[in-house]
């Protein structure tokens, strides 16, 4: 957990914010915003749980939001930048990945998987062609380089993209050890250290975990692939509701314990 290119760690003691899965549902996120800003405190820390884009139309959009919002809230609620925390979700995994598609053993198939998986709509945000990637895949290496690498160009178009893509961490956590933020789940059987794939596609049995998880007294996340919605078990908390899917954008403050002590939706 040394590696803070990977793990983001927050002091521990106070109220931390936790925003969960947005899916480029922009105006959801702009109305949350409004919410929380009104909420934030000094000694309040922020950590947004993931999957900012994917599915949704407007992903170009929610990055820029997210950065403005990270600017206000710097600017008028006393907040630092290390007081800010974005986890890296399935959604920007999976959009790194695509961005270095020519190096996959078959890049049909692995396109074909993360447009089923919703990447489709990041993709023509950014003004590129999900049917060109397709067809520079069955071209050749040099034609999937010529697309991702315009694919890049697109994104470094809009400020602050390419930056925000390269600060997104694997988790979070208080540094008293009570508190354990990830995108969709942990494995329970590994290290923290070790969870690799676990944190964007672990969520089978996150319910379930019924004792604390590498001493954290509680692991909160912020995707769960049946949207159930704020939902508390012994030792993990779900807060997605289902943006993305039709439901709202959720965010909720937690205290010390692990309790939530303040939800808003939007």
């Amino acid at each position: 957990m040394n590696d803070r290119t990977l793990f983001a760690a927050l002091p521990g003691g106070g109220p931390v914010w936790a925003v969960a899965a947005v899916h480029g549902e922009v105006e959801r996120l702009h109305e949350l915003h409004r919410q929380l800003y009104g909420r934030l405190r000094e000694g309040h820390r922020l950590v947004y749980l993931g999957n900012y884009v994917g599915r949704g139309v407007a992903a170009r959009e929610t990055v820029d939001h997210l950065l403005l919002f990270r600017r206000a809230i710097m600017a008028y609620r006393g907040f630092s930048g290390e007081d800010i925390v974005y986890l890296r979700g399935a959604q920007e995994e999976m959009w790194q990945k695509l961005l270095q598609l020519q190096f996959a053993t078959n890049p049909g198939q692995v396109l074909q998987w993360m447009v089923d998986q919703g990447v489709g709509a990041t993709v023509a945000a950014y003004g590129a062609s999900v049917h060109d990637a397709f067809a520079a895949a069955r071209e050749g290496t040099v034609a999937l380089t010529r697309w991702t690498s315009g694919l890049r160009e697109r994104m470094r178009a809009n400020d602050g993209h390419v930056a925000l893509l390269s600060v997104l961490r694997h988790a979070a956590y208080t540094d008293d050890n009570a508190l354990l933020f990830v995108h969709a789940g942990v494995d329970p059987a590994r290290p923290l250290a070790a969870q690799r794939d676990s944190f964007w596609w672990g969520a089978s049995g996150f319910a379930a975990l019924d004792k604390p998880y590498a001493g954290f007294r509680r692991v909160i996340r912020g995707y769960d692939p049946a949207h159930g919605g704020l939902s508390a078990g012994t030792s993990a908390t779900t807060i997605d509701a289902g943006c993305g899917f039709g439901g709202p954008l959720v965010a909720a403050c937690f205290d010390a314990t692990g309790e939530a002590i303040d939800v808003i939706q939007a």
